[in-house]
This record gives structure tokens, C-alpha cells and sequence, in this order.
């Protein structure tokens, strides 16, 4: 084995080195039986980070323009607030963040497919602690939807 071939394997990461091995993972979401491609298919990271992206700026609007009136000092953590309640209402509610609403994507419960304000509530505080969100699973769930028993999914 060259070094480029084993920087290669480093770099694309255990997952990749198993595969190369002859292990089977199929595609992310199969264990939970969604479709590989199309619609109510697992949502890739770069939507749900792009999703994430505008809910933030928007509750940064909000919290700028609304509330602190341009006084630079509290406008994050009223940022956090704005985030957390703007989630908690939608998802529970309607299944999507605006954000996630121009991305394709909604929020599921595994069993039942909609989801309820509590579980809604649930996710939101751990995805607002911020760490549950970074450690993901095999089919690239945070924790956080793991632990409320959600999924993203395109709409």
C-alpha cells in the first residue's frame, strides 16, 4: 500500500475502510425504512445545515430588530430563545422550520409520522444544547433526533 492510499482510507473515515473491506452498510436510512432516493428519503447534511442556516439568520433578525433594537450585547442569547421557540411551535405544529420548509424537509416520528409538540419540544432542547446535534449514527441521525424518535426526511 502506497501513503496516498492510506491517507485516502484515513480521510474518508471508518466507514469507508469498512466498505473497501467488503462490508455491506446499504445506503443511510434503509435500517429505518425509508426510500434510498426521492421523497420521505433520509435529508442529506448539506440541506439540513442549509436549513439550519436560514432559521438562524431569521431568529437573528428577529432578536436584532425586534427585541434589542440593535444593542449588540444580548442579541445571541435572545437569538437562542427566538430559535428555541421558533422550533418548538413549528415543528410541533406544522413538522417544519421555515428554513426546513425551503429545503424540502420536514420532521417526522418514526411510528407515526407526524410529530407531537412534546417530542417536538424534546428535540428542540437538545438540538439547541448543540452537542447531541454534532454526534451522529449510521444513517446520519443526530442524537438529538434519536433520542425524540425523529426523523428528517424530504418532502
Amino acid at each position: 500500500m502506497d501513503n496516498r492510499q492510506a491517507i485516502g482510507s484515513w480521510l474518508s473515515g471508518p466507514r469507508a475502510a469498512m466498505e473497501d473491506a467488503g462490508a455491506d452498510f446499504g445506503y443511510r436510512g434503509r435500517q429505518l425504512g425509508l426510500p434510498e432516493d426521492g421523497p420521505n428519503s433520509l435529508a442529506r447534511p448539506g440541506r439540513r445545515l442549509g436549513a439550519l442556516a436560514v432559521d438562524w439568520a431569521l431568529c437573528v433578525l428577529i432578536a436584532y430588530g425586534l427585541i434589542t433594537h440593535g444593542k449588540g450585547h444580548d442579541t445571541s442569547n435572545w437569538t437562542l430563545l427566538v430559535f428555541f421557540v421558533l422550533s418548538v411551535l413549528t415543528v410541533g405544529t406544522l413538522g417544519s422550520t421555515p428554513g426546513k420548509r425551503l429545503f424540502g424537509i420536514r420532521v417526522v416520528a418514526l411510528r407515526t409520522g407526524t410529530v407531537q409538540p412534546a417530542r417536538a419540544l424534546l428535540r428542540t432542547v437538545l438540538l439547541c444544547l448543540a452537542v447531541p446535534a454534532l454526534i451522529w449514527d449510521r444513517d446520519g441521525r443526530g442524537l438529538h433526533d434519536r433520542l425524540a424518535q425523529t426523523v428528517e426526511v424530504r418532502v
